[in-house]
């Protein structure tokens, strides 16, 4: 299925003679294949009569040789799979297999995207971007210190450099543009946090996605904010760059040479908010965050700081 695809990527009309001739099936194969690309991928195929299949629109599809000749720095390996349960899984079941760090594991769809609080990903086929990356991570907590902060700030500027230059950041893991959410960020560990383990930086960025009623909150891509697809492949080596560039600061000087900066792109600063843990629910105004990537939050004048993996942030009704 996946040749045919690679046949039909250029959106140009393609017989159905010939692409049988180059799969080396009958036309009625050709033809159930490309029910199944309908059906499974949910891609929109045009069949006109006397010119044969079209897709509705060119498909650029994640290469890691393209990745490679647009990188500039150190090139991480890079593992590409046409579908899979989610990159932060296949990820830690890599790092379970004894695969050295660090390297990327890309993805066209996933089936069990997952982001925060166990919330869905919706990942449709080859529109988006679903992205981990793997660090051995030595020398105790402090490597880990406001890390998901680091990793979202990397984001952000990546996507600044591609036009979406209102994309700012939420405490603790989103990338948001006007109230609407671009990206997100999730963390997971494996091995002992005080000694030396493994971190999986997973990375959602909507990109090219126009319409999808799966998504149970507000949201926008970055193809709808700068109005123009977007390359992925270059997307991948540009975010690359900028996660080794801040990555490697992070290591040197560890998460309080990022507060100030961090504080300035957070579009909540100042606002009315909830914080959320479970059923408990703090009301306060954002103040910050602290030197450990925690939550700075005044409540009922007096500052507290938060900080946790199952902590979630809401403006409040009258913010």
């Amino acid at each position: 299925m996946l040749k045919l695809l690679n046949l039909l990527k250029d959106g140009r009309f393609h017989s159905g003679q010939a692409l049988g001739e180059a799969l080396g099936v009958s036309r009625s194969a050709v033809w159930k294949q490309l029910q199944h690309l309908e059906s499974e991928l949910n891609l929109s195929i045009h069949k006109v009569r006397g010119r044969g299949y079209q897709l509705a629109a060119p498909l650029a599809l994640l290469d890691a040789g393209v990745i490679a000749a647009q990188s500039e720095g150190e090139l991480w390996p890079l593992y590409i799979h046409d579908a899979i349960d989610s990159t932060n899984a296949e990820a830690l079941r890599a790092v379970g297999q004894g695969q050295a760090a660090p390297f990327v594991v890309l993805a066209e769809r996933q089936s069990a995207g997952r982001g925060r609080r166990g919330r869905q990903w919706v990942s449709p086929f080859a529109e988006n971007l679903y992205y981990s990356l793997v660090l051995r991570i030595e020398g105790g907590m402090r490597q880990l210190e406001g890390l998901s902060l680091v990793v979202g700030l990397a984001v952000m500027r990546t996507l600044h450099g591609f036009g979406v230059e209102q994309a700012g950041l939420k405490w603790p893991n989103d990338v948001l543009v006007a109230e609407q959410k671009i990206a997100g960020i999730l963390l997971e560990l494996v091995g002992d946090p005080a000694d030396v383990c493994h971190v999986v930086i997973g990375v959602g960025i909507n990109v090219n996605m126009q319409t999808n009623d799966q998504v149970d909150q507000q949201w926008t891509s970055m193809k709808r904010e700068a109005g123009a697809p977007i390359d992925r492949n270059l997307l991948v080596a540009r975010l690359n760059v900028q996660l080794q560039h801040e990555l490697a600061r992070h290591r040197r000087y560890g998460f309080a040479a990022f507060q100030e900066e961090w504080e300035q792109a957070h579009v909540w600063q100042g606002r009315k908010v909830a914080l959320i843990a479970g059923t408990s629910h703090t009301h306060g105004i954002v103040r910050g965050v602290d030197g450990q990537g925690g939550l700075r939050l005044e409540v009922d004048g007096v500052e507290k700081s938060f900080s946790g993996g199952e902590l979630s942030l809401r403006l409040r009704d009258d913010s």
